[in-house]
C-alpha cells in the first residue's frame, strides 16, 4: 500500500468515527433534552396540583399530603402518555403477510381512560375483531393500540372509533369490529350515581358493517348477541 493509499485509509477511518460520535453525542442530546423536557412537566403539573389541593381547603404541607402533588403529577403524566404515541409507532415491525382468511378476535381487554368531561375514570373491556386481507397484525399490537388510544382524555363513543381506524390503517383488512363496555365513574360516584350501569360502544367497518353475517358471527363471539 501507498503512502497516499494509507492516509486516504486513515482519514476515512477519522471521518467514520467523527460520524460516529456525532451521531452518539447527537443521541445522547436527543435523550436529554426529552428528560429535561418531562422533568419541566412534571413539575409544572405539580404545582399545579399544589393549587388544587390549597383551593380545596387542605394543607399541601401536611405530612400525608407533602408528596401527593409529585405522585399526582408522575401518575397524569402516565394516564396521559398515549398523545405521545402513533399507530406506526406502536405497530412498528408487527405486520406479517399470512394467507389468512378467517376472522381474528382478541376479546376482554383491560381498558382504563379518563372522561374528558370531568377528568374520572372510566374502564372495562374492548374486543377487536378483523377480517385479514393478506396481513396480519401481532396480537400484542391490537393491545397496545388499545392502551396508545385509551390513555388519553376520551369519550368512549371516539375512542371504539379509533381503535377500529387504527386497525385498518394497520394491515387494510376486509374489515374490522369494535366492541367497547365499560363503566364510567362520572356515573357512578357524581351526577345520577347509578353504579351498575354500564355503557357499551361498536364500530363496524368494511365487511363488518355491510354483511350481516360477519357482524352477527363477530357479536355472537364477543359475547354481545341476545
Amino acid at each position: 500500500m501507498t503512502e497516499k493509499e494509507n492516509m486516504s485509509g486513515d482519514c476515512e477511518l477519522t471521518k467514520r468515527i467523527s460520524l460516529s460520535q456525532f451521531d452518539s453525542q447527537s443521541t445522547d442530546w436527543n435523550d436529554k433534552e426529552e428528560k429535561d423536557e418531562a422533568k419541566s412537566k412534571i413539575d409544572e403539573l405539580s404545582e399545579v396540583f399544589r393549587s388544587v389541593i390549597t383551593l380545596v381547603g387542605e394543607d399541601p404541607d401536611r405530612e400525608g399530603l407533602r408528596a401527593t402533588p409529585l405522585r399526582a403529577a408522575k401518575a397524569f403524566c402516565y394516564f396521559t402518555k398515549g398523545y405521545e404515541e402513533t399507530v406506526a409507532g406502536v405497530v412498528a415491525n408487527g405486520v406479517f403477510s399470512e394467507d389468512h382468511d378467517e376472522m381474528v378476535l382478541v376479546r376482554d381487554i383491560d381498558l382504563y381512560s379518563l372522561c374528558e368531561h370531568h377528568l374520572v375514570p372510566f374502564y372495562g373491556k374492548v374486543s377487536v375483531g378483523y377480517l385479514p386481507l393478506g396481513k396480519i397484525i401481532g396480537l400484542s399490537k391490537i393491545a397496545r393500540i388499545v392502551e396508545m388510544y385509551s390513555r388519553r382524555f376520551q369519550v368512549q363513543e371516539r375512542l371504539t372509533k379509533q381503535i377500529a381506524n387504527a386497525i385498518i390503517e394497520a394491515v387494510q383488512p376486509r374489515g374490522v369490529g369494535v366492541v367497547v363496555e365499560a363503566v364510567h365513574m362520572c356515573m357512578t360516584m357524581r351526577g345520577v350515581s347509578k353504579p351498575s350501569s354500564k355503557t357499551v360502544t361498536s364500530s363496524m367497518l368494511g365487511v363488518f358493517r355491510d354483511d350481516p353475517k360477519t357482524r352477527e358471527e363477530f357479536l355472537a363471539l364477543t359475547g354481545h348477541t341476545n
